[in-house]
């Protein structure tokens, strides 16, 4: 009797370990498939978009009354003296100080305006987006040049149960095209050739490891 639990648990203790390395082979074949995230990916001519959340700091020449500071709303719009509602969000900075030239150009004469943004945080299609194995997942506004090894200080590194190498981007500007990225070559290893740079809308998507 005790040789045949013994044989059955043998038996069972092999199938479980082809069964981990089968999904582990699986996980690896996955990643593998994907193409490798290209290292250059900044727009050189990128401009940043105003998005929920941001402040604005908007200056009118020889008029201070109407300069304020003024947080974009939830609904991505703005208010202030003399200008009740003035949609920002999907804007940039000069664009809505010519916007706010406009309306103010009704009532004063000549306006000369500025706008200035204090706080970041853009829109949604904007945000770099971190899900999965990493220590704190969140959304970062984008920056210009912001890279892999960027994002990770941001987000606090992986954590213990992460597979780093298993982990991808879906590239929106690129009609939800996936890479494969190398996160533990580059933060546990140090190789730096597995940094890459990240455009807007970028999710990176961190898996859990099975050991």
């Amino acid at each position: 009797m005790k040789s045949y639990f013994t044989t059955f648990n043998l038996a069972a203790r092999l199938a479980l370990m082809g069964l981990m390395a089968g999904l582990l082979g699986a996980c690896a074949n996955f990643s593998s498939s994907l193409p490798a995230a290209p290292a250059a990916a900044a727009t050189p001519d990128y401009n940043y978009i105003v998005g929920p959340g941001d402040t604005l700091n908007i200056s009118v020449w020889r008029n201070p009354e109407l300069s304020m500071s003024v947080p974009v709303r939830p609904d991505g719009k703005v208010t202030m003296p003399l200008v009740d509602e003035l949609v920002a969000q999907g804007k940039t900075s000069t664009e809505i100080a010519r916007e706010v030239e406009q309306v103010l150009g009704k009532l004063v004469r000549d306006p000369v305006v500025t706008v200035i943004i204090t706080s970041f945080v853009g829109p949604y299609s904007e945000q770099i987006r971190v899900v999965g194995e990493a220590a704190t997942p969140q959304a970062l506004p984008y920056k210009q040049n912001m890279t892999l090894l960027d994002v990770m200080i941001a987000v606090g590194g992986l954590t213990d149960f992460a597979d780093g190498n298993g982990a991808s981007i879906t590239r929106a500007s690129e009609g939800d095209k996936r890479y494969s990225v190398r996160i533990k070559d580059l933060i546990k290893r140090g190789d730096i050739s597995a940094n890459v740079e990240m455009k807007p809308g970028d999710v990176l998507i961190i898996p859990q490891g099975w050991f």
